[in-house]
C-alpha cells in the first residue's frame, strides 16, 4: 500500500539585527525596529552568542556546563539561532569580536578569561518567531541587508552577517501517516505562518529518483505563491537548484521519495600511511566510472573508504567490489594498524546511518577555511589522468590533512532539463573538499594563513580540473574572476 508521510514544522522566523563593538551599526533609526516589532506583534526577542553564560555567569555555571557539554552537538547547534555549524560565521573574523571556547577541548577555560569578553560578533542580535512578508517590507524601506538562517550549516557564511536582518527558519518536526496520494498540483494549508505542510509520497523509486515536486515560497514582493510543473514554472526550475533564499523564502516542500532499501556496503578503515592511502586511492580512481556507473557511492579520506549500493545484492557486490575487497583483506592479514574491513548488508539506510555514520560525522563547533572542487569523469578515463588525480589527491592532503572524497556526484543520471542543478554535477565523479581549522585564539594573520593554506591545497585539484565551473567554496581573495569565469572578459 502507498503511503504518504506528513511532515510538518513551525517554521520560526527569526527577525535579527547585528551589532558590532567595533562598528557604528548599519541599520536605521530605533522607531524602524519599534516598527517591525509592532508588525510581528511583539514577538521580536534578543539573541545571545550560544557560549555567553560561560563568560557571563562563570565558568563552573550550570548553564556554561550544559554550553560546553553540547558545544561540539550539531543538533544543539542547529536547534540555536545563535549558533552556528562553523563558528567563524558567529565572530568579525578581521578582529577579536567573538564569543567562542576551544572547539578541541571545550572544557578549556581560558577562552572565558579576562581581559577577554563576549561580543556580538556576526551574531543576531533579535529574532522574532513571525512573518517574512513583514521582513521583507523592513529591510525594502530601511535597505538593512538580509540573510536567511535555518540550521547553520552554510559552508560560505551566507546565514549571517554583521549588521543585517536575518530570518530564522526553525524546523520542529512532527509526522503522521496518511493512506493516500495528493496531486503534485494541490497543496494543504493546516494553519497560516508559520506552520507549513511537507508531504512525501513513497512510491516503488529507486532512491536516485527522489524528486521534489512542489515548493511554497515568499518572493521579496511578500507574496506566497506555489511554484511546481504547473504553476510559476520558472521559479519552480530556480529553486531547483538556484542555493537557499536566492529566490524567497521557501515555507513548504512536496517531495516524492522512495520506500526503503537494502543497502550492500563496503567498509576499509585503517591508520593513515602514506603507501596505504596511495593504494586505497589508485584502486578508487581505477574503479570510479565503473563503480558509478553501477550506483555506488559513499566517501573516503586517507584512512577510511566507505561504499554503499541500494541497487546492488550481495553476488553482484561482491563481484563489483572485488579489488576493495581484497585491498581490505590483505591489510587485515597483514595486521595493518587499525584495520578494520566489513562486508555487510543493511536492510535500510537508516541502520547503516546509525551504524557509521556517527563516527563520521563533518566537523562541527571549529572555524574553518574550506575549498572544494568537483572531479570530473576525464579525469579518470586514462591512467595518466587517474595518476594525476591520485598524485593532487595526496599533495592536498598532505599540504591541508583532512581531505574528503565524496562520492556523491549523480554522474549516471543524466539530467532532465527540468532543474538549475549545474551539469557539472552529471559530468563528476567526486567531490572533494579540503578545510584548513584556527583556535579561538588566533589572530587575523592566521585566519588568512588558513585561508591561503585551502587555497594553495586546493590548487593540486584545480589545475588538473580546468573545466571544473562548479566550485561549492571559494577563496575569491586569491582567484581572480576571470579564472573562474572567463566569459566575463569577453
Amino acid at each position: 500500500m502507498l503511503k504518504i508521510s506528513v511532515w510538518t514544522f513551525a517554521s520560526s522566523l527569526a527577525l535579527s539585527t547585528w551589532a558590532s563593538s567595533s562598528q557604528e551599526p548599519l541599520v536605521s533609526p530605533q522607531a524602524d525596529w519599534d516598527s517591525l516589532k509592532s508588525a510581528v506583534g511583539g514577538r521580536l526577542f534578543e539573541g545571545t552568542p550560544f557560549a555567553h553564560p560561560c563568560f557571563t555567569q562563570g565558568f563552573a555555571s550550570q548553564a556554561c556546563q550544559d554550553v560546553r557539554s553540547k558545544y561540539l552537538d550539531e543538533v544543539t547547534r542547529a536547534s540555536s539561532p545563535s549558533a552556528y555549524i562553523q563558528t567563524q560565521w558567529e565572530t568579525c573574523q578581521s578582529n577579536d569580536d567573538q564569543c567562542l571556547l576551544s572547539y578541541e577541548d571545550p572544557n578549556d577555560p581560558r577562552p572565558s578569561l579576562p581581559p577577554r569578553q563576549c561580543q556580538l560578533g556576526s551574531i543576531p542580535e533579535h529574532f522574532s518567531p513571525d512573518d517574512v512578508a513583514a521582513a521583507f517590507q523592513f529591510v525594502q524601506k530601511t535597505k538593512v541587508p538580509l540573510v536567511i538562517k535555518n540550521t547553520g550549516h552554510d559552508y560560505k557564511g551566507r546565514s549571517s552577517a554583521p549588521h543585517s536582518l536575518a530570518l530564522w527558519v526553525d524546523l520542529s518536526l512532527s509526522s503522521q501517516f496518511l493512506q493516500q496520494i495528493l496531486p503534485p498540483t494541490l497543496t494543504t494549508r493546516i494553519h497560516r505562518y508559520p506552520i507549513t505542510l511537507l508531504l512525501f509520497r513513497w512510491v516503488a523509486l529507486e532512491p536516485k529518483e527522489i524528486q521534489q515536486l512542489l515548493s511554497g515560497v515568499v518572493t521579496p514582493d511578500g507574496h506566497y505563491r506555489i511554484a511546481n510543473e504547473c504553476r510559476n514554472t520558472d521559479l519552480f526550475y530556480a529553486l531547483r537548484g538556484g542555493g537557499g533564499g536566492t529566490f524567497g523564502v521557501v515555507l513548504e516542500a512536496t517531495i516524492m521519495a522512495s520506500p526503503p532499501v537494502t543497502l550492500q556496503a563496503v567498509i576499509v578503515s585503517f591508520t593513515p600511511d602514506t603507501t596505504h592511502t596511495q593504494e586505497l586511492w589508485n584502486i578508487l580512481a581505477d574503479n570510479g566510472l565503473k563503480w558509478a556507473d553501477e550506483g555506488w557511492g559513499g566517501f573516503s579520506t586517507s584512512g577510511v573508504a566507505i561504499l554503499i549500493n541500494p541497487g546492488s545484492n550481495k553476488e553482484d557486490a561482491a563481484k563489483s567490489m572485488d579489488p576493495l575487497i581484497q585491498f581490505g583483506k590483505r591489510l587485515k592479514a597483514e595486521g595493518v594498524e587499525g584495520i578494520q574491513f566489513v562486508v555487510t548488508e543493511f536492510p535500510s539506510w537508516g541502520t547503516f546511518f546509525e551504524t557509521f555514520t556517527k563516527e563520521h560525522v563533518a566537523v562541527v563547533g571549529s572555524s574553518l577555511a574550506l575549498a572544494s572542487r568537483l572531479i570530473s569523469k576525464q579525469n579518470f578515463e586514462t591512467p595518466s589522468s587517474r595518476s594525476a588525480l591520485v598524485s593532487g589527491l595526496l599533495a592536498a592532503d598532505e599540504a591541508t590533512p583532512g581531505l574528503i572524497i565524496l562520492i556523491s556526484a549523480p554522474s549516471s543520471f543524466p539530467s532532465t532539463g527540468k532543474t538549475s542543478v549545474t551539469d557539472a554535477w552529471r559530468s563528476s565523479v567526486y567531490h572533494v573538499t579540503v578545510v584548513s581549522p584556527w583556535e579561538w585564539d588566533a589572530t587575523a594573520k592566521e585566519k588568512l594563513g588558513n585561508y591561503t593554506a585551502v587555497s594553495r591545497s586546493i590548487d593540486h585539484l584545480r589545475k588538473i580540473t580546468p573545466d571544473a565551473a562548479y566550485l561549492v567554496s571559494l577563496v575569491l581573495f586569491q582567484i581572480a574572476y576571470s579564472d573562474v569565469w572567463p566569459f566575463l572578459e569577453e
